[in-house]
């Protein structure tokens, strides 16, 4: 708690500072001095943040919180994916819920924040997206906080990937890639995209010497994103997506066609020295000219696991080949694509009796 309110005018400066007194969490007592506030409410703001800081208290602002979630979470959080929650946070959660305190939002503040979000006209998955990052923030909130989380009894707007996943057919990729010049380095990387299921990150950042001609694979161990225009490889996007991926021959032959013409082509640059944007901008010019249905670079992924299922590959397989975390995320994505096997697996046990 504090001794007293602590607050003062500087009279040289014509600002306010605070000087006060705390116990911290631990019950140890402390003195704090902060200057420079504008006016006496600001200085008021910042102490009671501070104070309830220090109790791990959650009658703190928003915007408080939320930096204590990426100090808690910091060693957990890739660089790329603070930036992107920074970014939904600031522009979609921080305006509504900046004036009020963690512990004072309500499930019908919840809900009002939905219906505001959902008349801006976002696609469904990226309202899903926003809501998943005020999830997670309750969700830190009650699990070290020990704060009830209002998040439990709303029900989470927009719709998951899962609901609905764009993909080619086989021929309809035979027809797209029938019109890509196949000395073009796209060609190789559309090709690589669509019959190993691999991420546009994760083929952005391949050399030639990830593949290994001797035993027919491609080891997956690093990931390429563009951040604030510097170019940044780092490791991928979960420990499940370091990977070894077995290449049938015509595509290791198609690889290594492309790496003799670089000539002299160092082995540890990038083999497809591009950023997505280009790569997404030239796939949509050739759906064009192919006259294909449009889908989204990241739709080869699921054009690959589509095409596996198809084949009749079980679900654990296609874990492993496009590194998922866990089956659950295999099975809630494509797990719709299982044609019917109840009429085979009764056929199965008639058999048996």
């Amino acid at each position: 708690g504090v001794d007293l309110m602590g607050v003062y005018k500087d009279d040289k400066t014509a600002s306010w500072f605070c000087k006060f007194y705390f116990k911290d969490w631990q019950g140890d007592r402390h003195q704090t001095t902060k200057r420079g506030f504008k006016t006496k409410r600001d200085a008021l703001r910042w102490q009671a943040d501070f104070i309830a800081k220090e109790n791990r208290s959650m009658h703190i602002s928003f915007e408080a919180y939320v930096k204590i979630y990426f100090e808690d979470k910091k060693n957990k959080l890739k660089e790329r994916t603070v930036y992107n929650k920074k970014y939904m946070i600031d522009k979609h959660i921080l305006p509504y819920f900046k004036n009020k305190k963690v512990d004072e939002v309500t499930s019908s503040d919840i809900i009002q924040w939905q219906n505001a979000m959902e008349e801006k006209g976002y696609s469904q998955t990226y309202l899903r997206m926003v809501q998943n990052q005020l999830t997670a923030l309750y969700t830190h909130a009650a699990k070290i906080y020990g704060l009830k989380n209002p998040c439990v009894s709303v029900e989470k707007m927009g719709k998951s990937d899962a609901d609905h996943i764009d993909f080619w057919t086989k021929e309809e990729y035979d027809r797209f890639i029938s019109v890509v010049d196949k000395s073009d380095k796209y060609y190789v990387l559309f090709e690589l995209l669509f019959w190993t299921g691999i991420r546009i990150g994760e083929a952005l950042a391949l050399t030639i010497s990830d593949f290994d001609f001797d035993r027919k694979e491609l080891r997956i161990t690093k990931t390429y994103y563009r951040l604030e225009r510097k170019d940044i490889i780092t490791a991928p996007k979960t420990e499940n997506s370091i990977r070894s991926i077995s290449m049938p021959d015509f595509l290791l032959e198609e690889v290594k066609d492309y790496y003799n013409r670089l000539y002299k082509y160092p082995r540890n640059e990038r083999l497809f020295p591009v950023v997505p944007k280009a790569v997404e901008n030239k796939f949509k010019r050739d759906i064009e000219k192919a006259g294909v249905k449009r889908i989204r670079i990241h739709d080869l992924r699921h054009s690959h696991a589509s095409y596996l299922i198809d084949r009749g590959v079980d679900a654990m397989r296609i874990k492993e080949r496009l590194g998922h975390k866990d089956i659950k995320i295999t099975l809630n994505t494509y797990g719709h694509l299982y044609p019917n096997k109840q009429r085979e697996l009764a056929n199965m046990l008639d058999a048996a009796k």
